[in-house]
């Protein structure tokens, strides 16, 4: 079973956490991996750093460019967390733009992917039917899951086609904006969370963007199954490094 399956079947609201693959320095990678599980993160989201990262905030656009600087590439990434099965257990899941992936090759990608232990993809800006005529096929034979995102925005119609080709959880974007930390959901926000409770989707979701502390993080899973904080993670990052880890994800699960 997919590690994603199989975490998604325990009895608590799961918490990811997103960082982009070489920051703030380039072999900060695995040492970040292994310390989000060892302080209790549920799931890991490993940014591939790209040149035009359109739906992040400037939080993320900015590490992605400093992860390039650094020198992180696909190669690298995949040489860094090549054993990386050795000491972590938890899922790991590779979000980023297609065209990279597109660049080494879907099929060599997932493969690769396999080999290591990932257990996922998301791909913001790889269309639905695209996936299903072309690459689904490519992902389950490699076993990655292949997550989808919904906004506010998108109708139950559109969600529903998601909710078929999905197998795993689905990403539930909190707004129509890029990726940032905010202080808290409004009305909006919230019935949204409520009009998808309602529709009784066959795969969990997990809330994404917005999501900065204890309470974004409560607010979002009263509906969803788990949440995910990015940028407010990198900024952790940006200003202790690789430490004090633990302090901010216990800040979380208060």
């Amino acid at each position: 079973m997919n590690r994603i399956h199989q975490k998604l079947q325990e009895d608590r609201k799961l918490l990811s956490i997103y960082f982009t693959a070489g920051y703030p320095n380039l072999n900060d990678t695995v040492p970040i991996i292994q310390e989000l599980e060892k302080n209790g993160v549920d799931l890991i989201e490993i940014g591939l750093p790209f040149s035009d990262p359109l739906a992040d905030g400037p939080t993320i656009q900015e590490s992605s460019t400093a992860a390039l600087k650094n020198g992180m590439t696909t190669e690298i990434l995949f040489n860094q967390i090549k054993d990386i099965r050795k000491t972590v257990s938890i899922p790991l899941i590779l979000m980023g733009y297609f065209n990279p992936v597109f660049q080494y090759g879907v099929e060599a990608f997932c493969k690769k992917c396999s080999e290591i232990g990932i257990d996922g993809l998301i791909l913001p800006d790889l269309p639905l039917n695209v996936y299903q005529e072309d690459y689904k096929a490519i992902f389950e034979k490699y076993g990655l899951i292949n997550v989808f995102l919904i906004t506010p925005q998108t109708n139950d119609e559109r969600i529903r086609q998601i909710d078929d080709a999905s197998n795993g959880f689905i990403y539930m974007v909190s707004s129509a904006s890029t990726t940032g930390a905010k202080t808290g959901f409004g009305e909006e926000q919230t019935n949204y969370f409520n009009r998808i409770e309602s529709m009784n989707l066959k795969n969990p979701q997990v809330v994404g963007f917005g999501i900065s502390n204890s309470d974004t993080f409560n607010q979002a899973t009263k509906k969803a199954k788990g949440a995910i904080i990015g940028s407010a993670f990198i900024k952790h990052l940006t200003k202790n490094g690789t430490t004090k880890i633990d302090e901010f994800v216990n800040k979380i699960r208060i």
